[in-house]
């Protein structure tokens, strides 16, 4: 099997979990803003599309190397190995972008790569004429940064996020890649409760009790390098199969879902139907105000209205205030709550134990940590 140069790209501030589970994959890695850097044969490509959850996509990187003018790139691009990957019938379009860079025009660097790749094609395949471009897909990205040029080819397809159990959502969806973080940054383990009361469409529910039973989060969906020819297909089945055998089917849960708008609740009912657990997750009707439970040492896993919108801040701020009051009595729960307000302490009425900065979309958040009372050790 060959080694490949691969990139697990990430939103900022997840670059940390994405890593934890490359080497779980047991990958070793470098961990760079937005990416996470290791080696690793078609079964790495295979088995990090299959198990990453915090990572947007898989990208193989072809080469890096300085560009300051159109030349440098078009030769530097075209004595790259790109006949290891892709066939002479290849379907390669190419995205691009540029930062800090003296080639600034994205669309001349993607037309430049684009030909240096077509006259590498033609030479190493002893075409003449126009390449067919009728087979398999192959998305390539240039993209510039301080004038070095990294030239990738995504293995994914569509982001890593889409998991393929998302029938409906509400106006502004968590994406499932921050939701696994969200779990996966509690002390949540499946033998503990755990509930959302601002469930919307089920993502944060759902993407627990993936983790809760170790279900492969990409399981369920296709990528765009199983058309692959390099890729053998018995690589794909042993993956899918490892990642069956290694599913706790078996794990019961304690997971719950809330929400005001009745709406929701039924397509988050329909999403948690579509990943296959539907019978695992209980979503109900409720204001945040009227969250009770007798239950203890429960997780609880919120995304909020942040009140970004004109007019909503006072309301939402409210809001904040009664969750305060409803939550005071989960003395031993650990409550973590996602927001873009920076005045929620106050509003909740108590100080965070810990807070940690996490982008949702292109909204600077904190991660605000609430840290329950500890069990009492067993004799």
């Amino acid at each position: 099997m060959s080694k490949y140069d691969l990139i697990a790209t990430t939103a900022m501030g997840l670059e940390a979990l994405a890593a934890k589970e490359v080497r779980n994959l047991g990958y070793e890695c470098e961990v760079e803003n937005g990416r996470i850097s290791f080696k690793g044969d078609e079964a790495a490509i295979v088995r990090s599309n299959l198990w990453l959850r915090t990572a947007d996509r898989i990208r193989i990187k072809v080469g890096e190397f300085k560009a300051t003018s159109f030349d440098e790139l078009f030769e530097k691009t075209k004595s790259l190995p790109w006949e290891k990957y892709m066939p002479e019938n290849a379907e390669f379009p190419v995205s691009g972008k540029s930062v800090k860079s003296k080639l600034f025009s994205v669309s001349d660097c993607q037309a430049i790569v684009k030909k240096a790749i077509v006259e590498r094609i033609r030479t190493k395949y002893k075409k003449t004429g126009w390449l067919e471009e009728n087979g398999p897909l192959f998305k390539i990205e240039v993209a510039l940064h301080k004038d070095v040029a990294l030239l990738t080819i995504d293995a994914s397809g569509s982001g890593l996020h889409k998991r393929g159990y998302r029938a409906g959502q509400g106006e502004a969806p968590l994406k499932e890649t921050l939701a696994a973080a969200l779990v996966m940054l509690t002390n949540w383990t499946p033998d503990k409760t755990f509930a959302d009361p601002f469930c919307g469409s089920g993502t944060i529910p759902i993407e627990a009790a993936l983790i809760g039973q170790n279900i492969a989060p990409g399981f369920n969906r296709e990528f765009i390098s199983e058309a692959w020819h390099w890729i053998p297909e018995k690589i794909w089945e042993d993956a899918r199969s490892e990642a069956e055998d290694v599913a706790n089917y078996d794990q019961p849960l304690d997971i719950a879902g809330a929400d005001i708008d009745h709406r929701m609740i039924k397509v988050a009912e329909e999403n948690a139907f579509e990943a296959g657990l539907g019978d695992l997750i209980h979503f109900k009707q409720m204001q945040v105000r009227d969250f009770t439970t007798p239950k203890e040492y429960g997780v609880m896993v919120g995304n909020p209205p942040y009140g970004e919108r004109l007019g909503e801040k006072a309301a939402v701020q409210r809001m904040y205030a009664e969750m305060g009051k409803a939550f005071a009595p989960l003395e031993t729960w650990s409550i973590y709550i996602l927001t873009s307000d920076e005045e929620f302490e106050t509003h909740f009425g108590k100080k965070a134990t810990k807070k940690r900065k996490l982008f949702n979309g292109f909204i600077r958040t904190d991660y605000y940590q609430y840290w329950g009372k500890r069990p009492p050790r067993s004799k």
